[in-house]
């Protein structure tokens, strides 16, 4: 009969996922404003071992809501808030990152056709609006999600988890 894995053998899995993990990733939410989408992409940051996180406008990491839905993964995070998109990439380049924008944007290639090799800095933007014009100017490529039903976007928090995990897949698939 099988039966769902116990705390220890839990641990002794995701050790063995962490092993595999050669690359940084790092997020970049400009302009996400939501609090609960903010901890949501949190959560998944902390589960997918996002290195940095870097943040233009929105609720701070420690707001109560965010924290609602973060759950207190924040402890597992270190974040910058930025006053610009344009200091956020500045920054973000300086620390050896590529920058890949998850966007419905012309240009854009499914995510699974970008080069998410090396160091990603993968950013997402605000809820209605999408990245900022700084931003689809300067990146290192524009990917969205292929989508099949009537819906023609998702919840930024639920492309972030997406994004995040394709990106980590690409980097398990290449190490074979």
């Amino acid at each position: 009969m099988t039966r769902s894995l116990g705390g220890t053998e839990l641990k002794r899995l995701h050790r063995d996922w962490r092993r595999r993990n050669e690359t940084r990733l790092a997020l970049f939410l400009d302009g996400v404003q939501n609090p609960f989408n903010v901890g949501a992409i949190m959560r998944t940051a902390a589960a997918y071992s996002v290195e940095h996180i870097w943040m233009v406008g929105g609720p701070s990491p420690d707001d109560t809501k965010v924290n609602k839905t973060a759950l207190g993964s924040q402890k597992f995070l270190t974040w910058t808030a930025c006053e610009t998109s344009a200091d956020a990439i500045s920054d973000i380049r300086s620390k050896g990152y590529r920058i890949i924008g998850v966007e419905l944007a012309e240009g854009a290639l499914p995510l699974h056709e970008l080069d998410l090799s090396g160091d990603i800095c993968l950013a997402l933007g605000h809820e209605d609006r999408g990245l900022s014009k700084d931003l689809l100017a300067d990146n290192d490529g524009l990917g969205y999600i292929p989508q099949l039903g009537r819906i023609g976007s998702l919840n930024v928090g639920t492309a972030a988890a997406i994004a995040c995990y394709e990106t980590r897949r690409t980097g398990w698939t290449a190490q074979r």
